[in-house]
């Protein structure tokens, strides 16, 4: 294949994503993607070429809060909400799974943010980054929320998609059983294509909008807390992640490193890890920090990158293998071509980490977490801040049965149990839980079947 891109596969994928009216920008950084994926690019990060990092925490900062609100004025809230939650047999908005007394995910953030605008005379724009999958069912469950747009400035940033490439050849999938599964999200690094091709970046400048704020729908602590803008405004960094310490939950999850080539600060997924570099991976002392995917960006400095980049930050390759239908192992193998919104910290000179507490990252990408934000671990107060109301977060692991999100809702009909007083607790086997269920210390059911009764207290 020449350097410019003339090859079958990639005049393929063109032609599909012109036809389905796909951005060019969105065209051309897929293209620059599928050459490294055909130079044989892995996006590998070996372990001999970084260093561990270190940073300062939020706690320390030195923030007033006339600083603080002042930055919250000049704040965008971005959500990137374009998942469907397949990994838990959804086939619908993951933002619109219902997490505690009948709200969903979009419920609570439309107030947290409507109480934040209230609390703090700020107009606090809120935009969803939704995906062709996401889009209509979003809209629809937002439009109770008359208040929540903001004049000039729209409510929906739509991402962009590209065609599933088979492993083998890597030509577009062709899947008339549904057509919709021959197209993918191109990962939430596009948040910087949507943002350049959309020219939202001018349009929040010019309406006095200095900075920006980035974070996932299905993570509820990712609040725009006005002590963490004032951080961000006071520190002069044109773009920051927060972090947090790792624990042997995120032993296979990204952290944060020291590229040795050039000292710039780059976030290794796991999909960027060669299998020799594991162990390493897993070192909670050598990498102790790990994203939230809270992510804090200074217009400028992005428009200004953008500019100079032809509208492209250049991210590093993830090459994703999935399945054409990701719930049927049968079908063939094909490869997605993603980036990491986080990616984009080695871009950006000066660009910094700050270390945060775990009220800022309640992600919730399995059941197991689901049961955590549905229990009484958190009360959820008038400002619908998530605040953690027992001693720890206990480590759940149910068993294969549950990951489903209908399945699991049969099998804890009545309610989550209460995890206030425990330590872990770990299910083997089909097990069905009657009401006022509460779990105390170190937790483990195991057998066949079996049923929890009302009224039942498991301890250790």
């Amino acid at each position: 294949m020449t350097e410019s891109g003339s090859g079958p596969g990639l005049r393929a994928a063109r032609d599909k994503m012109i036809a389905a009216g796909v951005h060019p920008l969105a065209i051309e950084v897929f293209a620059h993607h599928y050459r490294q994926l055909e130079r044989g690019e892995t996006g590998m990060i070996p372990e001999s070429a970084i260093e561990p990092l270190d940073m300062p925490a939020l706690a320390d900062a030195d923030v007033t809060e006339e600083d603080g609100v002042r930055a919250l004025r000049e704040t965008a809230v971005i959500k990137l909400n374009g998942g469907l939650g397949t990994s838990m047999g959804m086939d619908r908005a993951k933002s619109l799974l219902c997490v505690r007394r009948g709200l969903s995910f979009l419920d609570i953030i439309a107030r947290q943010v409507l109480h934040l605008r209230r609390t703090y005379d700020a107009s606090l724009p809120l935009i969803f980054m939704n995906s062709f999958r996401t889009s209509a069912d979003t809209l629809a469950a937002l439009s109770r929320y008359a208040d929540l747009p903001v004049d000039g400035v729209p409510l929906e940033l739509m991402q962009n998609k590209e065609p599933k490439l088979l492993e083998k050849n890597l030509m577009p999938v062709s899947w008339q059983k549904d057509p919709t599964l021959e197209w993918c999200p191109p990962g939430h690094g596009d948040i910087y294509t949507a943002l350049s091709a959309s020219g939202l970046v001018g349009t929040l400048l010019d309406a006095g909008y200095r900075q920006v704020f980035i974070s996932n729908a299905d993570n509820l602590g990712a609040v725009a807390e006005p002590r963490v803008a004032g951080w961000f405004a006071g520190s002069g960094a044109p773009f920051a992640i927060e972090a947090v310490r790792r624990t042997p939950s995120d032993r296979k999850g990204g952290h944060f490193a020291i590229r040795k080539a050039d000292g710039r600060i780059v976030l290794r997924e796991t999909a960027q890890t060669l299998p020799a570099d594991q162990k390493a991976l897993a070192d909670l002392d050598r990498h102790r920090f790990a994203s939230t995917n809270n992510i804090w960006v200074n217009l400028e400095a992005l428009r200004s990158e953008l500019d100079s980049r032809d509208g492209m930050l250049g991210l590093p390759l993830i090459r994703n293998v999935k399945h054409v239908d990701p719930a049927d192992s049968s079908t063939p193998k094909v490869i997605q071509i993603e980036s990491a919104m986080g990616a984009a910290i080695e871009v950006f000179s000066g660009a910094q980490t700050i270390e945060v507490t775990r009220r800022r990252f309640v992600p919730v990408k399995t059941t197991n977490d689901l049961l955590v934000l549905r229990s009484d671990v958190y009360d959820l107060g008038d400002d619908f801040v998530l605040d953690q109301a027992s001693p720890m977060i206990p480590f759940v692991d149910l068993d294969g049965v549950y990951k489903l999100v209908g399945d699991f809702d049969k099998r804890f009909k009545e309610g989550a149990p209460s995890l206030r007083q425990a330590e872990s607790f770990v299910v083997d086997g089909d097990w069905t839980f009657g009401d006022n269920i509460t779990v105390v210390g170190k937790v483990t059911l195991d057998g066949e079947r079996g049923r929890v009764e009302s009224g039942t207290v498991l301890t250790s």
